[in-house]
C-alpha cells in the first residue's frame, strides 16, 4: 500500500507542476474516487432527464456503469461487461461537468502524466490495471479503511462518532478550502451551501441552480452577483422582485459573508501555516455552532481541525526545504488568469491548500457505496435519507411527460377499474328485506321484465311454456287442436282486451287461419274463456293456504278488462316486473 501511495503522489506532483502546459487555469482541482462516482451518479440522471424525462438512477446501475467506466477510460478489456445504456451520452456528460467545474479526475492525471513527465520523472511509477483496483476499491484500498470503532467494555459519557459522520464532516472542511482554491467547483458549493444551516434546502439549490443555467455560469459566481446586486440596489442593479432568488436572499448573504471572510484572511495572512490554520478554525467554529461538546459532529470537527493544522504545518516545511516548486508563481497573476473570486488570494497559501486537496483526492474509496451516494449529503444537519442526487433534482411536481408515471397511472386506473366490477344478480321481489352481507336468492326470473328485454334485432325464439290441461278439455267435442283453442284464447276482443290479448292475432296466423274465424272457432274461444276463470278462483283458493311470506302476488283476471281494470292490476305489479310477468303466472 505504501507503494500505491508513493505511486500516485508521484503522478500528482507532476501534474500540478506542469499543468499549465496543458490547462488554462493553473487552480484545477481534482476528483478523487468518491468525487468520481458522485459526478458519474449525476451525470447519468442527467442522461435519463433528457431521454425520459425523471431526473434518477437507479443505484445497482450506477455501480454496474462505474466498473465499465473506469475499464473504458483506462482503456483496459471490458468485453465481459455489457455496454450500460445511452454510454456516450453519460460519458459526454461526465466529461462536460468536468469542464465546467474546472476539474479534472485521476484518470486524467494518470494519462496526462506521459505528457507532462519530463527526463527525471519515472516512466510509469503504476499501471492501469493497479489504478483501475484501487479506484474499484479491491485488495490495497480496503487494507487501508479504517475499521468501525469497537463498542468500548466500560459505559462511557463520551458519544461514539461514527466513520461516517467522520468523512462528511472532513469533506465539509476540504470543499471549503477548495472553494476558496476553485470557486466554479459546484459540486463543493453543493456541500457547503446549506452546511452549517442556514435555511438554504432543497428549494433554494434549485432556483440556484436554474439562475446560473439562465447566466452560463458557476452557481458561486451567481450566488456572488446576486448578492452584489441586492447590495447596490440604490444605483438600479438591484434584480427585480420577481427574481427567484428574492426569497433567499438571508441564507444566501450569511453564506456570501463567510466566504468572504475565509478570503480575507488568505489574502491578508502572509504566512501560509498561520493562514491555513485560521481558515479552519473558521470553518470549525461555524460547523459546531449550537451544538453541544458531547454532540457527535461537534467531536469530528473537533478531531479533523486539529489533524488539518498539523498537515498544513507539513506540508508548508516541506515546500519551504523543498527545490523542485508546485508550477504556482508566488507573484500575484492577472484577474483573467484565475478565478475572479480568489484572485487577491495569498499565492504561498493557496500553493499549501492546493497540496493539501491533492492528497485528499488520493483518499481510498468509500467501502459502502449506497451510503455515499444516498445518505451523505445531509447527515450534518440530520434530515435522514437525503443524497446529493435528491439535492440536484428539481422538486417541481412531475408533468407527465415521463413514461414511466404513465405507466404506472394506467396501472392503477385499471386496477381501480377491475375493483367496481360487480358480477350482476337478480334478486327476488322480496330483495329488499334482505341484508346487503347475506347471500341473494337463488331464483331467476324465466320472464325478466320489459326493462331487461334483450336488445339485439333478432332475439332467440322462447320456448312457450304449456297451460295445465284439464280432463273436460281433453275431450272436447270440436275436435280442435289444444294449441289451436289456446291461441284462439288470446285473440283481440275489443277495446277492453289485456296484455293476455295483445299475442292473438299472431296466434290465429300461426295456427293458419285467415279471414274471418268460423262459428266453431268463436264457441270454442267462450268455452275455453269459462274454464280459464274457473280455473283462476280454484288456484286463489289453494293460495290462501299458504303462508304470506311465500304467496305470490295478485293475478289479474283473465277475461276481458276494461281500462280502468288494466290500470288497477299494473299498480299491483312489483317494480321490476312487466305486464308479460303477470300473465305467464296464470
Amino acid at each position: 500500500m505504501v507503494v500505491m501511495e508513493e505511486s500516485l503522489r508521484t503522478l500528482t506532483r507532476v501534474f500540478r507542476r506542469e499543468c499549465h502546459r496543458v490547462l488554462d487555469s493553473e487552480r484545477t482541482t481534482i476528483q478523487g474516487a468518491d468525487g468520481m462516482l458522485m459526478v458519474l451518479q449525476l451525470a447519468m440522471a442527467g442522461v435519463n432527464k433528457q431521454e425520459h424525462g425523471d431526473f434518477g438512477v437507479v443505484l445497482s446501475e450506477v455501480l454496474a456503469a462505474w466498473k465499465y467506466f473506469l475499464l473504458d477510460k483506462l482503456q483496459l478489456s471490458h468485453n465481459d461487461i455489457p455496454l450500460p445504456q445511452n454510454y456516450d451520452l453519460i460519458r459526454k456528460e461526465y466529461d462536460c461537468f468536468l469542464k465546467r467545474t474546472n476539474t479534472v479526475d485521476l484518470i486524467d492525471v494518470f494519462i496526462m502524466f506521459k505528457e507532462l513527465r519530463i527526463n527525471e520523472d519515472p516512466e510509469e511509477p503504476l499501471t492501469a490495471m493497479q489504478l483501475f483496483q484501487f479506484l474499484i476499491g479491491e485488495k490495497e484500498s480496503l487494507e487501508k479503511m479504517d475499521p468501525f470503532p469497537l463498542c468500548p467494555a466500560t459505559p462511557s459519557n463520551k458519544a461514539i462518532c461514527s466513520p461516517q459522520i467522520q468523512r462528511v464532516v472532513r469533506r465539509v472542511f476540504c470543499f471549503y478550502l477548495g472553494l476558496l482554491v476553485n470557486s466554479k467547483n459546484d459540486l463543493a458549493l453543493a456541500y457547503t451551501l446549506d452546511n452549517p444551516d442556514r435555511s438554504l434546502g432543497h428549494s433554494a439549490f434549485t432556483d440556484l441552480r436554474h439562475a446560473a443555467c439562465d447566466s452560463a455560469s458557476s452557481l458561486f459566481l451567481t450566488v456572488t452577483s446576486f448578492v452584489r446586486a441586492i447590495q447596490l440596489g440604490g444605483k438600479g442593479y438591484a434584480p427585480p422582485e420577481s427574481h427567484p432568488l428574492r426569497k433567499h436572499v438571508k441564507g444566501l448573504s450569511e453564506f456570501l459573508n463567510f466566504v468572504d471572510q475565509c478570503q480575507e484572511v488568505l489574502g491578508e495572512t502572509p504566512n501560509p501555516r498561520e493562514a491555513g490554520s485560521k481558515l479552519v478554525s473558521s470553518i470549525r467554529a461555524a460547523l459546531v455552532k449550537g451544538r453541544s461538546n458531547g454532540d457527535p459532529v461537534y467531536l469530528a470537527a473537533e478531531d479533523t481541525a486539529k489533524s488539518l493544522k498539523e498537515r498544513i504545518g507539513q506540508i508548508h516545511t516541506m515546500q519551504t526545504h523543498s527545490v523542485v516548486g508546485t508550477g504556482i508563481s508566488p507573484a500575484r497573476p492577472k484577474a483573467y488568469a484565475i478565478n475572479h473570486s480568489t484572485a487577491y488570494g495569498g499565492r504561498e497559501t493557496v500553493k499549501v491548500l492546493m497540496t493539501l486537496l491533492d492528497e485528499e483526492a488520493l483518499a481510498p474509496p468509500c467501502r459502502n457505496k449506497a451510503e455515499l451516494l444516498s445518505e451523505d449529503h445531509a447527515v450534518l444537519n440530520g434530515s435522514s435519507g437525503a443524497c446529493l442526487l435528491t439535492l440536484y433534482k428539481s422538486p417541481d411536481a412531475p408533468t407527465g411527460s415521463s413514461p414511466k408515471p404513465l405507466r404506472n397511472r394506467i396501472l392503477s386506473q385499471q386496477e381501480h377499474i377491475k375493483s367496481k366490477v360487480v358480477r350482476p344478480t337478480i334478486r327476488s321481489q322480496f330483495a329488499c328485506t334482505y341484508k346487503d352481507d347475506e347471500l341473494p336468492l337463488n331464483r331467476v326470473l324465466e320472464f325478466p321484465s320489459t326493462s331487461q328485454l334483450p336488445t339485439c334485432m333478432h332475439p332467440a325464439p322462447k320456448k312457450p311454456i304449456p297451460l295445465p290441461v284439464t280432463v273436460e278439455e281433453e275431450h272436447d267435442p270440436t275436435g280442435m287442436d289444444i294449441s289451436v283453442k289456446e291461441a284462439t284464447n288470446l285473440r283481440r276482443e275489443g277495446p277492453g282486451q289485456t296484455a293476455l290479448g295483445e299475442h292473438s292475432g299472431n296466434a290465429w296466423i300461426r295456427a293458419g287461419g285467415k279471414g274471418t274465424q268460423p262459428e266453431q272457432l268463436r264457441r270454442a274461444t267462450g268455452t275455453s274463456k269459462r274454464k280459464l276463470a274457473n280455473r283462476e278462483c280454484t288456484e286463489q283458493g289453494r293460495e290462501e293456504n299458504q303462508p304470506p311470506q311465500k304467496r305470490p302476488p295478485a293475478k289479474a283476471p283473465a277475461g276481458g278488462l276494461g281500462k280502468r281494470n288494466v290500470k288497477a292490476a299494473s299498480k299491483k305489479l312489483i317494480a321490476g316486473q312487466g305486464k308479460l310477468t303477470g300473465f305467464f303466472r296464470l
